[in-house]
């Protein structure tokens, strides 16, 4: 006779069931702690290590490039334009070169911190602004308007140019870092990203528990959201980082020579009949050095950002 069967026929059908129930939670924790030992045994082997080596070393090698033909000269680039794996000494003399040309490079510098940090900033936090309001509240219209929002990114850059920069001369803005800034205080991939993320990260238990406490909309969205937002705000922000950093298209239209930022500078260390390689590519990678420390000091908010969307527990 089985426990359930005894139980039934000591204590009642209801005994029966709570010892039934029992016995299926015992086996599901069985199954449970068997399947953690497999997937503890199930580690990935030298063969993974090996493939995601390759893979970095391939995805590092362009920079690395760089950094060969930037430790070169002119004369070496012409006669073997694949260096060996092994760097020459030119490198720190060819940066002196860089700084120490026409091109406003320490001007160029600041611009592009300036410019990258400030739009960085404004679309983290617009941008989950938007999103708490676009997840979280209840308003006429947030389903079209969202809509609306993401339909915009498929709009090419292309095609705004022109009104853009007949509005930044009107305001009289060409040739000033206002004309990058102000268009990239906000972006539309920034809002989709962040509503996503609070739409599953955000429990509405939360926001209300706020509310109760005390809290104006404002301050319970300082309060929880933002913080719950933080993995997703960090990327958006790096991201968005990089791409204000390396962006050439508009800060060369709209700025020009006068007020350039990094990558407009280093374009403009190409001479008319003559490109020195060995001066553009140190150039480049020094450019993208803050690029490389960025990347370091964010990857950890950056993984914990991608296993907390991926992870749901």
């Amino acid at each position: 006779m089985s426990s359930t069967q005894f139980a039934g026929g000591v204590a009642g059908p209801g005994a029966a069931k709570a010892v039934k129930r029992r016995e299926e939670r015992a086996a599901k924790g069985g199954w449970g702690r068997g399947r953690t030992k497999s997937a503890a045994g199930s580690r990935p082997g030298w063969l993974t290590y090996t493939i995601l080596a390759l893979v970095m070393m391939v995805s590092a090698y362009p920079l690395y490039y760089s950094f060969l033909l930037g430790s070169s000269d002119s004369v070496t680039i012409a006669q073997n334009p694949i260096p060996s794996l092994i760097p020459d000494g030119n490198f720190l003399e060819n940066v002196q070169r860089v700084v120490s040309s026409d091109i406003k490079f320490w001007k160029a510098v600041a611009n592009s911190v300036i410019a990258a940090t400030i739009t960085s900033l404004a679309v983290v936090f617009f941008s989950t602004l938007a999103g708490y309001a676009f997840s979280k509240l209840r308003f006429r219209g947030r389903g079209p308007l969202l809509v609306f929002v993401v339909a915009t990114m498929a709009v090419p850059t292309q095609l705004s140019v022109v009104p853009l920069f007949i509005l930044m001369s009107k305001l009289g803005w060409t040739g000033r870092l206002e004309a990058i800034i102000i268009p990239g205080l906000v972006t539309a991939f920034g809002v989709f990203w962040m509503t996503q993320y609070l739409e599953s990260a955000l429990p509405y238990e939360l926001i209300e528990a706020a509310r109760v406490d005390g809290c104006s909309m404002i301050r319970a969205f300082w309060h929880v959201a933002f913080p719950a937002a933080r993995p997703a705000a960090t990327m958006l922000g790096l991201f968005t980082f990089i791409g204000s950093w390396t962006a050439f298209f508009w800060p060369f239209i709209a700025l020009g020579s006068s007020n350039p930022t990094l990558p407009v500078a280093i374009q403009l260390l190409q001479a008319s009949y003559f490109k020195d390689y060995s001066l553009i590519l140190a150039g480049v990678t020094v450019a993208a050095l803050p690029l490389v420390v960025a990347f370091i000091f964010a990857g950890r908010q950056l993984v914990a950002g991608v296993m907390q969307g991926a992870v749901k527990g």
